[in-house]
């Protein structure tokens, strides 16, 4: 569905503008405030009753509508859209009080108690009924509203409680293992139960893997994984399930968090249960920020399928959560939102208009601070406002695909941070980010496809740490390299199925043959060792024993130092016209940076860039429309570019069209 409430209102494309808007916090005498704070500033559109609940139904089926309709009335007058939220997010006191048997219970069997929010059992049927109730007086009192452009579903799904162990989550757990493995002989083959003498003879006797004596079975854990996000994702469906009923041509949504390590929700397997994709990004502080923020915004693009998607929340400024919360510098509120927009966003939204003066994120940063509306921040916000406007050719625009690609799976992030592995230290999301910094480095293009996306059309496709490895993924890999695409992964790939088994014969198991290597044992690194490369590099974290088996497989690299001197650091077989290519240990953005300048150069893929702008600036391309991001806090002579503008300034980003 493309609803033209939202992406074509009137038959006028247009990026839109705006954040979460909870009046309920202020005496209705602001409202009024706010409204003329919003057209001064280019607002379009708010996200209203995220966290209502507890002020919409003070008891069951007890309903006060008359504070929303005035709200919404007041916003559509002012020719604000609404994107309206389902009020599910967080349960309101006296459902909690009425019903402990809601709350989540996490592994040690601690009870998740309220007085934050999110505190509900995504299985639970009591919290459902009520929670749908809600859903249904939602949509049959605004369905028909004009103002209504989208609906929210809950918010923030799993954020807080994407893990829950209780008696609730047990029953449906055995449910979705009866579903996907028919019978208990088939789950303990996959499970592989003969191992420590877990042999079910029943699914009663499963239970999610609390806490226990020693390491949980591996399979077990992976799959609870797999059914948690489930799990959430059949609660989304549900609340979807009732809007589509009731109003068939209102979009539904909800707020994805493809951020940093927030990795609960397959939001690959989630895209589809939505009409767009949303997302919310938050900065998180480091070297890598901002390529963390691209690399964020580009993989919601590809989620989206390159369709248009929503940037339902990101910060003005500070945020509250973290230890220490930095003021953004002058330049990165804009910076920051026209990221996102160069890779698809069409709408800029915050957390959130105002800023609340109690609670929890009282000091949380809005579009009006506690300062109001004359301050440096709030004239920042209307300044974006105007650029958004002036933007308003590439709404609906898809991002143009690059010529590299980096793979991006869920499963393999679960699984290669579960406990007994070789190591405790890899980070899977943290080794896809330094291939993407690397590409930024070198500037060139690259695309952060789910693994289940059509890569065949990529010249380089980068897999980096790909644990997780079906015979069918084998087969794709295999039939892209033949093909002639050229191909590259890392250490700790191919390593097992989908059942967390070990691919026999020999690392890196389901890839061993494609890359014509063979390694017997793993030879991670101990914190503060290191592995010299004879390419001038040096390795951590992991190294590999690595015999090369095919005369296709030349070597690259090898080690200088450590256990494996002499054996192969960095390989590359040739297959057909197309190649695979394996690194075995922790590069680091740099490091990586010469290795794969090295395989593109191989592979014919180079920079759209003028050299002296690569890796100072980054290009994204939505059809005719350029967008030049500086990554550096000075400002950048651009004129090579041939666009109006001859510098681009600190924190700065240039748009112009080809």
């Amino acid at each position: 569905m493309q609803n033209p409430r939202w992406l074509r209102r009137a038959g006028d494309p247009r990026l839109e503008y705006g954040a979460d808007y909870n009046p309920e916090q202020w005496p209705r005498e602001v409202w009024d405030d706010d409204v003329r704070a919003m057209r001064e500033a280019g607002v379009t559109i708010v996200s209203l009753g995220i966290f209502s609940w507890a002020k919409l139904e003070t008891a069951p089926g007890r309903y006060d509508f008359g504070w929303l309709d005035e709200a919404i009335e007041k916003l559509h007058a002012n020719g604000i859209a609404v994107d309206l939220a389902t009020a599910t997010a967080s349960p309101p006191p006296w459902l909690t009080t009425a019903y402990p048997q809601v709350l989540p219970v996490d592994a040690k069997g601690n009870t998740i108690w309220p007085g934050g929010r999110q505190q509900w059992r995504p299985t639970s049927p009591i919290f459902r009924e009520h929670a749908l109730r809600l859903v249904r007086a939602m949509a049959t009192r605004y369905g028909n509203h004009p103002a209504v452009v989208a609906w929210h579903v809950s918010n923030e799904l799993g954020c807080h409680n994407v893990y829950d162990y209780s008696d609730d989550a047990a029953a449906a757990f055995r449910t979705w293992l009866r579903a996907r493995y028919t019978t208990i002989d088939a789950l303990n083959e996959s499970w592989g139960t003969a191992f420590w003498s877990q042999w079910y003879t029943g699914f009663e006797q499963i239970l999610p893997p609390r806490q226990a004596a020693t390491h949980p079975n591996p399979t077990q854990q992976l799959d609870f994984k797999r059914f948690s996000s489930d799990a959430l994702k059949d609660y989304l469906v549900a609340e979807k399930a009732v809007l589509r009923e009731i109003t068939p041509d209102i979009p539904v949504t909800t707020n994805f968090m493809v951020m940093g390590e927030t990795k609960g929700m397959d939001y690959a397997d989630w895209a589809a249960e939505v009409d767009f994709v949303s997302n919310d990004h938050y900065r998180l502080p480091g070297g890598q920020t901002l390529d963390e923020l691209s690399f964020s915004a580009n993989l919601t693009g590809n989620l989206a399928g390159g369709r248009p998607w929503f940037l339902m929340e990101h910060s003005t400024s500070a945020v509250n959560w973290q230890p220490i919360n930095l003021a953004k510098k002058p330049g990165e509120l804009a910076r920051d939102s026209l990221t996102h927009v160069a890779h698809g966003a069409d709408a800029v939204c915050f957390f959130q208009w105002r800023q609340s003066r109690a609670g929890a994120e009282k000091y949380h940063s809005a579009m009006v601070p506690h300062a109001g509306t004359d301050s440096s921040l709030f004239r920042e916000v209307a300044s974006l406002g105007s650029t958004l406007r002036s933007l308003s050719h590439v709404a609906g625009v898809p991002r143009t695909p690059a010529k590299a690609a980096i793979l991006f799976d869920w499963t393999s992030w679960w699984a290669v941070e579960q406990d007994s592995h070789p190591t405790a230290a890899l980070r899977y999301r943290q080794e896809a980010l330094d291939w993407y910094t690397a590409f930024l480095d070198l500037g060139v293009r690259a695309d952060v496809l789910p693994v289940a996306a059509d890569f065949s059309a990529y010249d380089v496709v980068v897999a980096p740490v790909l644990h997780v490895v079906p015979s069918g993924l084998a087969d794709r890999l295999t039939s892209y390299a033949s093909s002639g695409g050229h191909l590259i992964t890392t250490y700790f790939s191919g390593i097992v199925d989908e059942n967390d088994h070990a691919w026999l014969g020999g690392y890196p198991g389901a890839l061993r043959d494609l890359l014509g290597i063979r390694i017997e044992e793993f030879g991670p690194l101990l914190d503060g060792d290191t592995a010299e490369l004879d390419n001038g590099l040096t390795g951590t974290l992991w190294t590999d024993r690595i015999d090369v088996v095919s005369p296709d497989t030349a070597v690259l690299a090898t080690y200088k130092t450590g256990d494996q001197a002499g054996r192969a650091a960095i390989t590359r077989r040739t297959v057909g016209a197309g190649s695979a290519a394996y690194v075995s240990t922790r590069l680091g953005p740099d490091g990586l940076g010469q290795v794969l300048g090295d395989l593109l150069s191989r592979a014919g893929v180079t920079s759209e860039l003028p050299s002296p702008l690569r890796g100072v600036v980054e290009l994204a391309v939505r059809g005719d429309t350029r967008f030049v991001i500086n990554r550096t806090s000075e400002p950048v002579d651009i004129a090579a570019l041939g666009g109006p503008d001859r510098t681009l300034t600190a924190r700065g980003v240039a748009v112009f069209r080809a």
